[in-house]
């Protein structure tokens, strides 16, 4: 994040830096990350892609379109630095959080 950057917006700026995607990045929620070098804030987003992905391949070592179910698998079964890990899970309890007070996100 730059000084005075908001989290969606510095969301948003990676997105289109390391995908190649121009769109509005929607926050969820942020927390205290406890990383594998040191702590750190982190910033859960939502973005809705309606363009193709480019990666940058110097940012990007693999890519694809999963199925939720195939990505909560991907997560379980395959390596991820923890922190990833760790934000799917605080992903996955924000939505059924959402589901169960009959709220949507827009």
């Amino acid at each position: 994040m730059g000084v005075g950057e908001s989290y969606p917006a510095a969301a948003s700026r990676e997105l289109a830096e390391e995908l190649g995607v121009d769109a509005p990045a929607r926050f969820l929620l942020k927390y205290l990350c406890r990383g594998a070098i040191s702590p750190y804030w982190l910033g859960l987003h939502e973005v809705v892609i309606d363009q193709p992905v480019v990666p940058d391949a110097s940012e990007i070592a693999w890519h694809t379109w999963l199925t939720p179910a195939e990505l909560r698998a991907a997560m379980h079964d395959t390596t991820f630095v923890s922190d990833a890990r760790d934000a799917f899970d605080r992903y996955q309890e924000e939505k059924d959080r959402v589901r169960r007070m009959g709220l949507a996100h827009p």
